[in-house]
């Protein structure tokens, strides 16, 4: 008997997966994977349809259950679901129809550049750190808020949805359980504590929506989810194979993945490396702020009673979207396995330096107005050259962002945890090691977001199928990557991957002109 098993929908950004873990041994039992169209219909925006994200996570379902009857496992020993999600991509929706009034506004859009510049320009001092003190966060383009600010401003039917009171806020996570839960029939609206701290509407001390803030970005608190703790019984899903089966785990990705390595303890941090680049550091009960460009963020709160946990965050955005980008917009690879072997292919940059700041740059910069770069090309340099550069910057933005999180604690990380889609790759995984100069580990079951979320719902009151009891806690198997380059070579190519960060910034300064050609295809 395989005795009670645990599900979860992982929402990424470019794809959805559901997984099925066995509660007792971790161990993966099945899961499906769907790929999410990405729609840029301008120049630095980004789009995702609510309905396809929807869809998507029902196809995988379904799939996923097949796969089990096939394997001759009852989905009825399917115990519990957690949900976890690309955070602060934002969703509004009419209450009474069930439908979407807009795409949803993905967390590396740009457009609401010019709503940021305008919100900082009328705090004192001019000073994007104004909110911090409660929110934890850098007034940015990256944050739920100012991208719903945009939708109430700038879609007529958005705006006339929240005057009539029809209007739903969600990020994906609330979204997809308001559906799930049964949608204009009776869905539970509600978000967990990690993902409303990426709103920049919660405060993080008081846990709760922040009526002061509310007000400064303009937004009604009607429209808003009830916020709930990251482990518990939220509603039952009311249709598909596991009808009646309770949504009792959330966690925006990120702090789904710190669970999943099993980060409980101050001090231990895991880096994830998917659409984006994601360094997470448990700080513990009480929220510490940062003094070099990192976020406080809400690591978890698993259970009603329990305390909420913090962590400081190192944001960077473009981490795998790079590789989609040198796939989909310039053509040098048809697979995104094809990366890891053109950069082997040569071994060096050979003093190439790409800064992918597609979205501007996140930490520990915070600049929206920086662009991407290529830069150090001679007539030498070829497509594996530029293959290389894409793997080191990916690379290089972590080693910021450790560093950072080095002076704020003042304790030096001994070794890197990390997971994701991309430390798949062996090459980034070991030029990894070699630019921070310390082991890099690897856990041989990367799949650690889904089970973060698994873990948080079977373990929820009510469900109680999985222990997070220290000594319950599965041994991870895992492999470990040691530097091989001495550190003054490595500092050296630091050094000048720090002067093209340089020449990155400031280059988009005022709304870009609409030519009538913007945008990708």
């Amino acid at each position: 008997m395989l005795g009670p098993l645990v599900a979860a929908i992982d929402q990424g950004t470019s794809s959805t997966r559901f997984l099925v873990f066995n509660a007792k041994t971790a161990e993966l039992l099945s899961h499906h994977q769907v790929e999410i169209k990405q729609s840029f219909p301008k120049e630095g925006w980004v789009e995702e349809d609510p309905k396809e994200i929807l869809q998507s996570v029902y196809e995988c379902m379904d799939r996923t259950c097949e796969k089990l009857t096939q394997l001759n496992i009852d989905i009825s020993n399917i115990k519990a679901i957690g949900v976890t999600n690309q955070r602060e991509t934002t969703i509004v929706w009419d209450k009474e129809t069930g439908e979407p009034l807009y795409n949803a506004i993905v967390w590396l859009d740009l457009r609401t550049q010019s709503t940021v510049e305008r919100l900082i320009n009328k705090t004192p001092g001019r000073n994007k750190n104004h909110l911090k003190h409660k929110t934890g966060l850098p007034i940015s383009t990256y944050f739920s808020a100012v991208k719903l600010r945009w939708l109430m401003d700038n879609v007529e039917k958005i705006h006339e949805a929240v005057l009539s009171h029809k209007a739903m806020f969600g990020t994906v996570d609330s979204w997809l359980i308001w559906c799930l839960t049964g949608g204009k029939k009776g869905g539970v609206h509600c978000t967990d504590v990690t993902n409303a701290s990426r709103t920049m509407l919660f405060n993080i001390h008081t846990m709760d929506w922040d009526p002061e803030l509310c007000t400064y970005f303009d937004i009604p608190m009607e429209i808003l989810p009830k916020v709930r703790s990251s482990s518990e019984i939220y509603g039952l899903m009311k249709s598909g194979p596991l009808t009646g089966v309770p949504i009792s785990g959330c966690l925006g990705d990120q702090s789904a993945a710190l669970v999943g390595q099993m980060c409980f303890k101050d001090g231990q941090a895991k880096n994830t490396y998917g659409t984006g680049c994601f360094l997470l550091k448990n700080v513990g009960t009480k929220p510490v702020m940062s003094d070099h460009g990192l976020l406080t963020t809400v690591a978890y709160k698993l259970g009603r009673d329990e305390p909420a946990y913090y962590a400081l965050e190192g944001s960077v955005a473009i981490a795998g979207a790079v590789v989609r980008w040198l796939k989909d917009n310039l053509g040098i690879i048809q697979t995104s396995s094809e990366l890891e072997k053109l950069a082997a292919d040569v071994g060096t940059s050979y003093g190439c330096y790409f800064v992918p700041a597609f979205s501007g740059l996140y930490a520990p910069y915070w600049e929206p107005s920086a662009r991407g770069i290529i830069c150090g090309l001679t007539q030498f340099t070829n497509r594996s050259h530029l293959a290389f550069a894409a793997l080191e910057a990916v690379c290089f933005q972590t080693r910021e962002i450790l560093d950072a999180m080095n002076l704020d604690s003042g304790i030096h990380l001994a070794q890197l945890q990390v997971d994701g889609g991309m430390t798949s790759n062996r090459l980034l995984m070991q030029l990894q090691a070699d630019i921070l100069c310390i082991p890099v580990v690897k856990p041989s079951m990367p799949e650690t977001t889904a089970l973060g979320a698994a873990m948080a719902a079977g373990a929820a009151e009510g469900v109680s199928v999985w222990s997070l009891n220290p000594d319950d806690l599965t041994e991870v198997t895992s492999e470990k990557f040691e530097p091989q380059i001495n550190p003054e070579e490595s500092e050296l190519r630091y050094a000048r991957w720090k002067k093209a960060v340089q020449r990155a910034m400031n280059w988009e300064t005022t709304e870009p002109v609409n030519n009538g050609n913007a945008g990708q295809k």
